[in-house]
């Protein structure tokens, strides 16, 4: 289970005033960077994260982080 950083706070921070995002659209954007992660390490030969990270966690700090964000169509 991750506690930190929460799901209020990166609904908060991959949405914005005008257009908050919804808890669906955090799980689809957390879902598809998780698997960019893991294809990227797969092609890398790397087998774990730094601190036996997971890679969903990975994803989430990286929303915190603001390098991940939602692209509207």
């Amino acid at each position: 289970m991750i506690n930190e950083p929460s799901v209020d706070a990166l609904i908060r921070k991959l949405g914005s005033e005008e257009e908050p995002a919804s808890r669906y659209e955090l799980c689809v954007v957390v879902a598809k960077r998780t698997r960019q992660i893991i294809e990227q390490m797969q092609a890398a030969g790397i087998t774990e994260l730094p601190g036996k990270q997971k890679e969903i966690v990975l994803a989430c700090q990286e929303i915190m982080n603001g390098k991940v964000t939602i692209a509207h169509d």
